[in-house]
């Protein structure tokens, strides 16, 4: 880890380099040791919940993995609002999501919904690379992760499209993520899923220590580890993502994405004051950037797989190089090389480059034309559900407990096992955005180059005139 300083307890005005990020210490910003506590927290009425659901009999195979033909996985949120009303425990959850709070503003959260519809592109490849990727290289959370299953090679696509879905869900419309509301229920759902998960790792860790060591990696999927996810969606967009692709939101569009992600937080029964105002977002981001990342051998395994998972997938059809070269724009040198993620060709990393060229032209065209924008948000909203969908034939997410920790069971998929490519343009077969990506780069320069022609003749011209 690179710091400009070694000191733990960084001194105000301190500068700070992490992970090919820098920033200045504020009052705001927290040491490892301060936000330890928050390893030992988490939300304890989820679990409660789930507890007297399964004493109701009404999830009894919530830990089977696969359930037998014609037993479905429990619908949590179908549960949740049907006992309510007759359990105390339930009925407290159910009051308290359904209960707005006070600084939430509706029209602010439809705003917020739609910046992320605005910078669709890079809303996807800043999630994709950096904030699930990326992601990887907290050595705590792997440990999670890894005991699921869920992110080996042959599944990790799925998976990620199941958290595509949940982002699709609740910046879907104002009305989705509303009480009752499709992307409401996916969040509730999402929750309990988090429980499912907790309680599970717990008790086999109860009869093996050995099997999570809560003593060095906290309770799973802990506070801490809840507002780490919520704000990789959230002020590492806006900070890093978004910034690392050339577009930079205006404080109008970061304030109302950050509502936006802190009423999912208030959903999902995840600490909210982190997201109440944007420097304190961004000074605990950077907190965390500091404290929490640090790659561990499994974090290398996860993050190359979800590399060979997509790899030459619809819809883009991306190689391997291009992949690779994304993670290592949107990471930067240190964190992508800290992954073992091989360092692509110079080609790819130029196709990145074109990307990011045509990201921003369509971003600032947006913003010069208001009607662009609406229609294009419109658009965007529906082709992103229905690429999604196709993806995964057509089934909506229900985030079920489908990848359950198993005693002895850690994903050790080789993500370095990708196919071949070879050396020449036949990996364009049906790689449409590397196509793309290219022409933007072959038009940047040629727009460049006229530029730099003219300059030159206008040069000439006013030196004769001298």
């Amino acid at each position: 880890m690179a710091l400009v300083t070694d000191d733990k307890h960084p001194k105000l005005g301190a500068r700070i380099r992490a992970w090919d990020y820098e920033f200045e210490w504020t009052p705001e910003h927290k040491t490892a040791d301060q936000v330890r506590p928050l390893m030992f927290t988490y939300d304890k009425l989820a679990a409660d919940c789930l507890d007297r659901l399964d004493e109701l009999g009404t999830s009894s195979n919530a830990e089977e993995g696969s359930p037998s033909k014609g037993c479905p996985h429990p619908d949590f949120y179908e549960l949740l609002k049907q006992h309510a009303p007759k359990e105390p425990i339930l009925q407290q959850l159910w009051d308290e999501v359904n209960t707005v709070p006070d600084w939430v503003d509706w029209a602010e959260i439809e705003r917020g919904q739609q910046v992320f519809l605005r910078f669709g592109g890079p809303s996807i490849v800043s999630l994709t690379f950096h904030a699930l990727l990326g992601g990887m290289g907290s050595r705590r959370i792997v440990e999670t992760l890894s005991r699921t299953g869920g992110f080996g090679v042959k599944v990790a696509r799925r998976r990620l499209l199941e958290t595509f879905q949940h982002v699709l869900d609740v910046t879907e419309s104002l009305s989705s993520i509303q009480p009752g509301g499709r992307g409401f229920a996916s969040t509730l759902r999402v929750r309990f899923l988090h429980a499912s998960v907790r309680r599970r790792i717990l008790r086999l860790a109860a009869k093996d220590p050995s099997y999570f060591d809560t003593a060095t990696l906290g309770i799973p999927i802990s506070d801490l580890d809840s507002i780490g996810t919520v704000l990789t969606f959230s002020a590492d967009l806006i900070w890093v993502g978004f910034p690392r692709q050339g577009i930079h939101l205006t404080p109008s569009e970061i304030s109302s994405y950050l509502a936006l992600w802190r009423y999912v937080s208030h959903l999902l029964g995840t600490p909210t004051d982190p997201l109440s105002n944007p420097s304190l977002a961004k000074a605990t981001m950077e907190s965390m950037i500091l404290s929490e990342i640090d790659p561990s051998p499994t974090s290398c395994i996860l993050a190359n797989n979800i590399i060979a998972a997509l790899q030459n997938q619809p819809p883009s059809y991306a190689s391997a190089s291009f992949l690779r070269a994304e993670a290592y724009w949107l990471n930067g040198k240190e964190l992508a090389t800290s992954l073992s993620i091989p360092k692509p060709p110079v080609f790819y990393t130029l196709l990145v480059a074109g990307q990011c060229l045509f990201f921003m032209t369509m971003t600032y065209l947006k913003r010069t034309l208001p009607s662009f924008d609406e229609s294009s948000i419109i658009k965007m909203r529906r082709r992103l559900r229905e690429l999604t969908l196709e993806q995964v034939g057509g089934e909506e997410a229900k985030h079920a407990f489908q990848y359950v920790p198993e005693p002895g069971f850690i994903t050790t998929d080789d993500g370095d096992e990708v196919k071949k490519e070879r050396w020449n343009f036949s990996v364009w077969g049906n790689a449409s955005v590397e196509r793309r990506n290219m022409l933007a780069v072959v038009v940047a320069a040629g727009v460049a180059w006229l530029c730099a022609t003219n300059l030159v003749a206008i040069v000439g011209k006013v030196s004769a005139l001298l």
